[in-house]
């Protein structure tokens, strides 16, 4: 009798557990909060890129890259291929443009960096293969995305998103440390910052940033002295001091948001802005099944002195306007959203 009492009390102790453990997984991915759509701004929806994940803007061509594949497509088992879009902010109702209509190997996109020097303009794009990761670099003369070459390395593993510090020198999240999907399923769901951030040097990569959970987009200041990194599963930016001779990250403070972090972009005034999932559960959901709308959420971050931030929720949305915002930017007074999934972008014109 005593030895059943015994495994009675054990097996009670790991339900309570257990219970605890999904409360807490459940709290910490926003799914007990409650959201009021909100945004003092006019959104247009545009069409013509399904899975518009990531946006960067040149406002001197004024037009928008957009980074789109359509992954509900490949959920299905269709053979799609991905594409780099311009969207011409200074005629909106002009057609998308495919810049990338006939590349002769697997494109998949995902996170890019439009790298300006003196007499150029370079595009770095995050691509997933068929055969592996690869960085593709583009230059973008007349319209036109010509395409360089491919790089790829053992220790990119995960690649997420990325930024150009050089022609061919970046830094690239890595936004799992295992490797598995078990092991990534585990790293997620136990809120393991077991991932990092890795610099390219022009020949070989090596670790720059470490100890993240689920490294995600990745932004750099106008100064090129501080770079943000986005942590959704830890709900913050981690903020890295950068020594452009060495090329080295030093960690120096993290930026509690609360929320679910996705892509970075710093605006010509040094103001951030998060692409942010605010039920990161409810996003997982969406990703199953489309007929479940995701929370969007875009917030803008302030430096406003010395480790002092203030945070500016822009825009919030239960998802029918766009599901699980990924990115915002900004040109002029207006606001550019992208999804990972949707068939859509929104362009907001702001009040403000």
């Amino acid at each position: 009798m005593k030895l059943f009492t015994k495994i009675l009390i054990g097996l009670g102790i790991i339900v309570i557990l257990l219970a605890l453990f999904v409360l807490k997984t459940l709290r910490d991915a926003g799914e007990f909060k409650t959201l009021t759509a909100h945004c003092d701004c006019t959104c247009t929806s545009v069409k013509g890129a399904a899975g518009p994940e990531d946006i960067i803007v040149d406002p001197e061509l004024k037009i928008a890259l957009i980074s789109a594949d359509d992954r509900r497509a490949a959920q299905r088992g269709e053979r799609v291929q991905g594409a780099i879009y311009a969207y011409y902010l200074a005629s909106p109702a002009r057609p998308l443009k495919n810049l990338t209509p006939r590349l002769n190997f697997d494109f998949h996109p995902h996170g890019i960096y439009l790298y300006r020097s003196t007499n150029k303009r370079m595009l770095f794009v995050v691509n997933h293969r068929d055969d592996g990761h690869f960085i593709e670099i583009f230059t973008l003369k007349d319209m036109r995305l010509h395409h360089l070459e491919s790089i790829s390395g053992p220790l990119m593993t995960s690649p997420n998103d990325l930024i150009a510090v050089g022609p061919r020198q970046f830094y690239v999240t890595n936004d799992h440390g295992a490797t598995t999907p078990l092991g990534k399923k585990a790293e997620n769901y136990l809120q393991l910052a077991i991932s990092y951030v890795l610099y390219y040097n022009g020949k070989e990569f090596r670790k720059a940033a470490g100890d993240i959970a689920y490294a995600n987009g990745i932004a750099m200041s106008n100064d090129g002295k501080t770079v943000y990194v986005a942590s959704p599963v830890g709900r913050l930016i981690q903020v890295f001091d950068r020594d452009k001779e060495a090329e080295t990250l030093q960690y120096r403070e993290s930026i509690d948001l609360g929320t679910g972090v996705d892509n970075l972009d710093v605006d010509e005034k040094g103001n951030i802005w998060a692409g942010c999932h605010p039920k990161m559960l409810t996003y997982v959901k969406h990703q199953n099944d489309p007929s479940k709308l995701a929370p969007s959420q875009i917030l803008k971050i302030l430096p406003a002195g010395k480790e002092t931030y203030e945070v500016k929720e822009i825009y919030l949305n239960n998802g029918e306007e766009l599901s699980s915002s990924t990115v915002a930017v900004l040109y002029r007074n207006r606001m550019l959203i992208g999804s990972v999934l949707d068939d859509h972008i929104l362009d907001c014109a702001l009040k403000e």
